[in-house]
């Protein structure tokens, strides 16, 4: 088939899905709302509160040159470790104290600036994309689970298996021409002064570059932050309907039916199948119908650590529209994610039966559990969310960078004691 006809036949497919959900909504007008509404709870008492914080900090950080600066300090740990420059270790912090879709924005941003190449990119997105701990802590674990050590199980196991994608990672696109021209480009001495000098002077010359008077910056971060929350929000009620229309459609069950097989053929609880669905669409609702289900305890943590380490189409749809304005490629990122969905599930799987939280998990199996986010969080201010994710962050930032420094001291020594050798 050419590629015009397979175009033309997407689009044909996109209308019939589009003009099916307009009829439906027509036919379910009442439970289109409510699921409309839950969308905006969860907007509004979890994502809002995590992310507008971090949007207007990574900005002005940003604009002041700070996150270059940090750059320098961090690449002696991230350029070996993971094939990203330095300054990806800002879009690394900020993923895991905010969640999706912060690693997009920022790897973004350094698309746009020319602080990464479009590989490198590629790279930073393929294992950044990490849910926040809040949300495993608090929302999958007390709220869903009712056990404070389901989420230590459900947090460890997310990020070992974004470790491991980004080390697979570390290989992708390696021999791009493009890439390769563009580190050439790049490439300034780096071994003039002190790392700290160096910091300092690439924070200094950011800044220059970038020149926008400190009002106008804080301006510009508050504007593109509320501009970007809002298509987010977007996203999050058009999916939660859209499920809810599928569900009471009958189409959950039509689409669920290879799904229905494979499960069979494993021994896997039949009752996951929704759910199943429900989290290749949107991550916290099909946690949530997990959490619910009469299944073994095992089987539905190592659902929902898969589904958490696939984030759901619905910030998969945030992140391709943050990449728009960039040359930044979704395969890689669609590949990192199922991949990282079979890690966590799998580390899972291994770390419960080795004992981490399975006694908790047995004791409160008869425990009910909540539908959702918004009910997980209820107890929680704007305030107590933001300033614990804040707080997270600064810790998460101190840590790469004593790691990085002791990397870099390790590297020193060992150069100079083969030196000390040679002569």
């Amino acid at each position: 088939m050419s590629r015009g006809k397979k175009g033309h036949l997407l689009n044909l497919v996109l209308i019939a899905v589009a003009m099916i959900f307009t009829i439906a909504l027509v036919l379910y007008p009442e439970q289109g709302f409510a699921a409309g509404i839950s969308g905006l709870k969860v907007f509004g008492k979890v994502v809002f509160p995590s992310l507008l914080p971090f949007f207007v900090l990574a900005e002005i950080l940003m604009g002041l040159g700070v996150v270059r600066g940090l750059g320098v300090l961090l690449e002696p740990l991230m350029r070996p470790l993971f094939s990203v420059p330095g300054v990806g270790a800002f879009a690394l912090s900020m993923g895991l104290a905010a969640g999706y879709p912060m690693d997009a924005v920022i790897a973004s941003r350094f698309r746009e600036t020319g602080q990464c190449t479009r590989v490198e990119g590629e790279r930073l997105l393929a294992f950044t994309n990490t849910a926040d701990p809040l949300f495993m802590l608090s929302a999958v674990a007390v709220g869903m689970f009712k056990s404070p050590a389901v989420g230590g199980l459900l947090a460890v196991s997310h990020y070992i298996s974004a470790f491991l994608v980004g080390v697979c990672f570390k290989f992708w696109g390696r021999k791009d021409k493009d890439h390769l021209a563009e580190l050439q480009a790049r490439k300034t001495e780096r071994t003039n002064g002190s790392i700290f000098i160096r910091a300092y002077r690439e924070m200094m010359l950011a800044r220059e570059e970038d020149g926008r008077p400190f009002g106008k910056l804080l301006g510009n971060a508050v504007t593109e932050s509320m501009q970007t929350l809002i298509m987010i929000c977007g996203f999050i009620v058009f999916f939660a309907v859209f499920i809810e229309i599928l569900s009471l459609s009958g189409m959950m069950s039509v689409i669920g039916a290879p799904i229905a097989l494979v499960y069979h053929v494993f021994h896997i609880n039949g009752g996951l199948v929704n759910p199943t669905i429900a989290g290749l669409l949107e991550l916290d609702i099909g946690s949530a119908q997990t959490a619910v289900l009469n299944a073994p305890m095992l089987q539905k943590l190592a659902l929902v650590s898969g589904i958490i380490g696939w984030s759901g189409l619905a910030v998969h749809a945030q992140v391709a529209s943050v990449l728009t304005n960039t040359d930044i490629r979704m395969l890689p990122y669609f590949l990192a994610r199922f991949l990282q969905a079979i890690f966590a599930a799998a580390a899972t799987v291994v770390l419960y039966l080795m004992g981490m939280g399975r006694v908790a998990t047995e004791a409160m199996a008869h425990v009910p559990a909540l539908t959702g986010v918004g009910q997980a969080l209820d107890g929680h201010s704007f305030w107590v969310v933001s300033s614990s994710a804040i707080a997270l962050w600064l810790a998460i930032v101190a840590g790469l960078l004593v790691v990085s420094m002791a990397v870099g001291v390790l590297r020193r020594v060992r150069v100079i004691a083969f030196h000390t050798r040679l002569k």
